[in-house]
């Protein structure tokens, strides 16, 4: 097929996809673009995962795009709603049209001689391969492997003789009603699966090799309702982000600074909600709030379930499957007819695509990102990664807005390339994704980029940090090069401190 060429290529149609489409829409309105995106429908995530009580593990106020307001009540969103306040935002800002759904990407590089991005992209309704050319990449593929989650092997799996079904992979037609279930995991999606199941189930049990630190959460957020009906929508939603912002960073950099106190909090808020009788092993993580996402539960249903005899938790080590469930280390047996490993995330970047450069793949390992948006060394090209400490579309705004800042600053000077240069050999330890410790991070350590150890190749995960440098911060800060040119910008007043924690707060 001819080639198509367009200004900026954004790979992906999920929130950051669309996040991103709908900046360049409102910054960049001269740009042709168009999406690429390999399933059938936008969404990502919450196309893809359609297991009992799919929802939002992040306050949807924060959640939500700056530009267009989460309207109603709803603290944590079911998984439909969510994709249908994608789709809507994208039918709002003429997005939808600049989709092209079924293209896997299969390949991209950058031509230097060219100046411009080469990407082959295999239609799989047809098996035929379209060929598309940019002069700006932006992937926005979230980090995880749509085709396959992480299951480990257990043993004896194929003496079960009930069915084992990850929850990447939900079966429509799956009757679970007056079955005996057990959830492999203790993270959001087990947390979540529990008490949606236990409705129907006969019993739910969740296993755990070690617990996780739980945050009860109302669905419904009552001062935001109050405050819809006396302000405008517009001015109802920036209050209660700002005032939901300030509490998520609060209650994170107290658990880094006092994590003992955190923990006894945490642990106290849990007590009360399961009761004196409740074996309190089940929920004492031996690692430190914030080590790791907490997870939240929705109005305490997982302690109703398990006050009401229809759920329990099973802290222990699994030995093998049997033909009827699952034997531990201890010697207990638990009875199932569904066994459902909820195990986490196989770890990709840029949906799994190996980039090029001349020719070159990037080694993502052997590269340091650079504000969180670039990748070191990798030209025309921007990378839309969340927050894992806070709501994940508070970066993805942040982000997408930069980028506009930077092509539009491009158009400006005339220059048709740019590229982020660690001249200082900065790489440090840690990956992009932080200081966490969950296990899916520690297994991909070999596929993340990395951090640097100080300045723009530093990620902060501290959103009104990001907010100062991506909104306000000179684009030439003499870390980038143009046109094989590094350019530092003169110094212009950015409105102080205040003007940078309005705008976090308060959106722009």
């Amino acid at each position: 097929m001819s080639n198509q060429h367009f200004d900026v290529l954004i790979i992906g149609a999920g929130v950051s996809g669309i996040g991103m489409a709908c900046h360049l829409k409102r910054e960049c309105p001269g740009k042709s673009f168009a999406i690429l995106e390999r399933r059938q429908s936008l969404g990502g995530t919450w196309d893809l995962f359609r297991y009992p009580g799919i929802r939002s593990d992040s306050d949807m106020f924060t959640f939500g795009y700056n530009f267009r307001p989460w309207t109603g009540g709803k603290v944590l969103a079911d998984g439909a709603s969510i994709k249908n306040y994608v789709a809507e935002t994208a039918r709002e800002h003429d997005v939808e049209r600049h989709i092209r759904f079924g293209l896997a990407v299969k390949t991209a590089d950058w031509s230097g001689v060219d100046k411009c991005w080469k990407l082959s992209a295999l239609n799989e309704a047809t098996g035929e391969t379209e060929h598309y050319t940019a002069n700006f990449m932006v992937g926005c593929t979230g980090y995880y492997n749509y085709d396959q989650g992480y299951k480990p092997d257990f043993p004896g799996e194929n003496d079960f003789r009930g069915q084992v079904i990850h929850p990447q992979h939900w079966p429509e037609d799956l009757d679970y009603a007056g079955k005996k279930v057990v959830v492999i995991g203790s993270g959001a999606t087990a947390i979540t699966l529990v008490p949606t199941m236990a409705e129907k189930a006969s019993h739910v049990t969740m296993l755990q090799r070690s617990p996780t630190y739980l945050m009860p959460l109302p669905s419904t957020d009552k001062v935001s309702l109050a405050l819809q009906k006396i302000l405008p929508e517009r001015t109802a939603y920036r209050l209660t982000r700002a005032r939901n912002i300030s509490i998520s960073r609060f209650l994170y950099l107290r658990s880094r600074r006092s994590p003992k106190f955190m923990r006894r909090l945490f642990l106290g808020i849990i007590k009360r909600k399961v009761g004196d009788t409740a074996d309190m092993r089940h929920f004492t993580p031996d690692y430190n709030p914030w080590d790791q996402r907490l997870c939240v539960v929705k109005d305490g249903d997982l302690f109703q379930a398990m006050k009401a005899g229809k759920a329990s938790i099973a802290t222990d080590h699994i030995d093998r499957f049997t033909e009827t469930g699952i034997r531990l280390k201890s010697g207990e047996e638990l009875e199932a007819d569904i066994i459902i490993p909820a195990t986490g995330l196989d770890i990709q970047m840029l949906g799994g695509i190996r980039p090029t450069v001349d020719g070159q793949e990037v080694v993502m390992k052997d590269k340091i990102i650079y504000k969180n948006v670039m990748v070191e060394g990798v030209p025309n090209a921007g990378m839309i990664f969340g927050y894992t400490n806070i709501s994940w579309t508070l970066k993805v705004d942040i982000a997408a807005e930069y980028l506009c800042r930077l092509m539009n600053l491009m158009d400006k000077r005339g220059y048709r390339t740019v590229v982020a240069r660690d001249t200082e050999n900065s790489r440090g330890d840690d990956t992009v994704l932080g200081s966490l410790d969950a296990g899916y991070i520690r297994r991909a350590a070999d596929r993340l980029p990395r951090q640097g150890t100080h300045g723009p190749w530093k990620s902060s995960q501290n959103y009104l940090e990001d907010v100062r440098i991506l909104r306000f911060e000179p684009i030439e800060d003499g870390y980038l090069e143009f046109d094989g040119k590094r350019t530092h910008a003169s110094h212009k007043e950015s409105g102080g401190f205040l003007r940078p924690l309005r705008s976090a707060l308060f959106g722009t």
